[in-house]
């Protein structure tokens, strides 16, 4: 086991003190426990789509313009 330190807010210690002393636990297994639920939470991130580039533009042909309206084309140059 790792032996770490952690600053808490006042308010958020005071919480940590009382849930452990109503269920009659450590502070330690309070911290341990509220760890637990937030890594479950928060599962890894799947990192297979880091390195995905959108794909290479394509020739899409003739398109409308919003300034000509339906009635002009314009063509791609």
């Amino acid at each position: 086991m790792v032996r770490t330190q952690i600053q808490l807010p006042d308010e958020l210690y005071a919480e940590a003190k009382r849930i452990a002393r109503e269920r009659e636990m450590s502070l330690a297994e309070v911290v341990r426990r509220a760890i637990e639920l937030i890594a479950h939470a928060y599962p890894p991130v799947d990192r297979a789509g880091v390195d995905w580039t959108p794909p290479a533009p394509r020739r899409l042909g003739s398109f409308l313009t919003p300034l000509m309206g339906s009635s002009r084309r314009t063509t791609e140059t």
